[in-house]
């Protein structure tokens, strides 16, 4: 089993920031992915973002909406994944997940993650 746990989330106005960080304990993969997934209300909860491991080294990925206003990284040490979202929108308004799947080519689908954390919330008001 593995166990997520996202905080950081909060009120913001437009053009703030915050940073969203993703604990993880338990099971340990030698190779996986992680992902931060968002979900509105009334929407269909949406990826924005990922980053995997494997042999060949550290890649990263960004949904077009976020690419250069958000940045994912990671502390090995700390076995936490960050999220720094800048330049914030009133449309990044939603809950937001992180994810983990033990596959490393894990992308943009959902159903490619294997354990969620129970989200927390991102309000960017106007």
């Amino acid at each position: 089993q593995v166990q997520l746990v996202e905080s950081g989330g909060g009120l913001v106005q437009a053009g703030g920031s915050l940073r969203l960080s993703c604990v993880r304990s338990g099971r340990t993969f030698s190779t996986y992915a992680m992902g931060w997934f968002r979900q509105a209300p009334g929407k269909e909860r949406e990826w924005v973002t990922s980053i995997s491991i494997d042999w060949i080294g550290t890649s990263t990925w960004y949904a077009d909406s976020v690419k250069g206003r958000f940045t994912i990284s990671r502390d090995i040490a700390k076995n936490t994944v960050y999220l720094q979202m800048n330049s914030l929108k009133p449309e990044d308004t939603a809950i937001y997940y992180c994810a983990v799947s033990s596959n490393s080519y894990a992308r943009t689908m959902t159903s490619a993650y294997d354990y969620w954390g129970q989200g927390t919330q991102v309000t960017v008001s106007s």
